[in-house]
């Protein structure tokens, strides 16, 4: 009996939560919440940095811990994901804060939010896998440069002269990496050697921490030692209060200024917001899925950041997205459903209200120290060492120029730019491995093909032509020669390796057809696929041609050639 193929069923639209509490455990309980204070021990330090690389305040980053970080795990498509501030973002929110204002990135991440709930609700979680690697890597090579250049003035303790950068360099303040770059190579005189030597105490201890005791954050130990060594030592280095207030407010509801204007002229950054935290987010559950044997459910997780991004807005959060280094602590702590993400953000809100005045503390070296580290853990060296051994010529130049635009320009020139040049690369290879051969040309005696043309009997005035590969716009000037051979009456175009064709590809059968009529020659397709198929019946190519000589096998198509030479040498005996 013949089995029926079975239908994949449809991502479910439901909360991770949901499903996993059917039958939570006491003792997973217990392990979600030992994972949770773990990972919020974490993700203190690293909120606090990270937001300082953004340009706004410190409790702006615990407040996207608590508020993203809490919708994600009770929403979301994953069971251990955590959600939260993240170095990807760090570039492009300090920019929109430089050149937009807190109002500026409010209602672009409000954008983004909503646009990434319209992307789940269309189903378009598995669209993010079209996104080339080498275009991940190449934009995460870039952010981690920008993020490197971006802390060395804090690392060394820089003092920049707004007076002097403005006259040199045309600058107030740099915000672009090139801009910041020049600005260190100005005034790297000004370097002041405690913020060095605390820098790099932080720094050795971030690096040469045990790892029998990871459980203890290295960044944690790092931010507790230096604090206590500048305080205790009165060393002249900045602090994170020298150069912001500090709040202990729990997140409060705030709502931007709206305008028709602003939206569309902050639609590009929420683009870019949207499709990175998407790529990020997914990206993160494809990895902890493989951490404990699950599957996520990508759309429902798209619609959870969305909602998590607006919720974090609303709260005087910044853009957040799932982060890979915290949701493999959770992992690797025993966190294995949502509740452990919870409980992340309940501790960080705790930590908030109780503890934030000594953040004050801080010293600027330590934080550019950690951040130093997120860098090098987010830039994927190995990744860009290994396609560079082993990937195609195009794929690194991909890789490289989306790295290139990523740092000087920024990273929606940089996506961009690469998906094109991507896509371009993709057709040309595309165009390259379709071609149309006549069989008479076929002389391969050792072909293992059942239809191969030693074994066939084709009509005397007869020309068989097989089409391999796509049938597209790139590829079209590939098919004018079978018209050269004048001297028959029937043409076979065999279609079996022909797997999709598009509009130009359409226009240039029919125009092969108009040509073989005007000359009186009989025109027969052999074995269209299901696609062509559809396409050449949609643009009226079949009643044009004939559905009966339409055949599905080159055998079928023969024996029709065979018949037309008949109808065809009766006619001329005729005349």
């Amino acid at each position: 009996m013949e089995s029926k193929a079975v239908k994949p069923t449809e991502e479910k639209l439901k909360p991770k939560l949901i499903s996993v509490m059917k039958n939570y455990s006491k003792e997973q309980f217990i392990k979600d919440v030992v994972a949770g204070v773990i990972v919020a021990i974490i993700a203190l330090p690293l909120s606090i940095a990270l937001a300082l690389a953004s340009g706004v305040g410190p409790e702006q980053g615990l407040y996207t811990a608590i508020v993203a970080g809490f919708l994600v795990s009770l929403l979301g498509g994953s069971r251990v994901q955590i959600a939260g501030p993240t170095a990807a973002f760090a570039t492009i929110v300090a920019g929109i804060v430089a050149s937009e204002g807190m109002d500026g990135l409010v209602i672009s991440t409000i954008i983004a939010g909503i646009l990434m709930i319209i992307m789940g609700l269309c189903r378009f979680g598995a669209l993010i896998k079209y996104i080339p690697g080498t275009i991940t890597s190449g934009f995460t090579f870039g952010i981690a440069v920008t993020i490197l250049v971006g802390q060395i003035k804090d690392f060394f303790g820089l003092t920049y002269d707004s007076e002097v950068m403005e006259d040199k360099l045309g600058l107030t303040s740099p915000v672009e990496t090139v801009d910041k770059l020049k600005a260190i190579g100005l005034f790297i005189d000004t370097t002041n050697g405690w913020a060095l030597l605390v820098g790099c105490i932080s720094l050795a201890i971030l690096i040469l921490w045990p790892k029998k005791l990871e459980k203890i954050p290295a960044s944690l130990i790092a931010v507790l030692a230096c604090s206590a060594l500048v305080k205790i030592a009165d060393i002249n280095v900045n602090t994170i209060g020298d150069l912001y207030s500090i709040s202990s407010a729990p997140p409060k509801f705030s709502a931007p200024g709206v305008s028709f204007a602003k939206i569309k002229a902050l639609m590009p950054n929420a683009v870019t917001i949207a499709v990175l935290a998407a790529v990020e987010s997914l990206l993160s559950c494809v990895v902890s899925d493989g951490m404990i044997g699950s599957k996520h459910r990508s759309n429902m997780e798209l619609i959870a950041q969305g909602t998590a991004n607006i919720g974090s807005a609303f709260f005087g959060g910044i853009p957040a997205t799932g982060a890979i280094a915290r949701t493999a602590a959770n992992v690797k702590n025993g966190g294995r459903t949502p509740i452990a993400g919870i409980v992340h953000s309940i501790v960080v809100l705790l930590i908030l209200v109780s503890l934030m005045p000594y953040a004050k503390n801080i010293p600027m070296p330590t934080i550019a120290a950690i951040l130093f580290v997120v860098a090098y853990n987010m830039c994927g060296w190995k990744n860009i060492r290994n396609t560079i051994k082993t990937a195609p010529k195009s794929d690194i130049l991909v890789m490289f120029v989306t790295l290139i635009f990523t740092v000087v320009f920024d990273l929606v020139v940089a996506i961009g730019v690469g998906l094109v040049l991507a896509s371009l690369l993709f057709m040309k290879r595309m165009a390259d491995v379709t071609e149309a051969h006549n069989w008479i040309d076929i002389t391969d005696d050792e072909d293992t093909d059942p239809d191969n043309i030693s074994l066939k009997k084709i009509p005397e005035n007869t020309r068989v032509y097989e089409i391999n590969g796509p049938m597209f716009f790139a590829a079209s000037d590939k098919f004018g020669y079978v018209l050269d051979d004048k001297k028959f009456d029937i043409l076979c175009i065999r279609m079996r390796n022909v797997p999709a064709i598009d509009a130009t590809g359409v226009e240039e059968l029919r125009n092969i057809v108009k040509r073989c009529q005007k000359r009186g020659i009989k025109v027969i397709f052999s074995h269209v696929n299901e696609q062509p198929m559809k396409a050449m019946s949609k643009a009226g190519f079949i009643d044009h041609v004939g559905k009966e000589n339409f055949c599905d096998h080159i055998d079928t198509a023969l024996l029709r050639a065979e018949k037309l030479e008949k109808e065809i040498a009766a006619k001329r005996s005729v005349k």
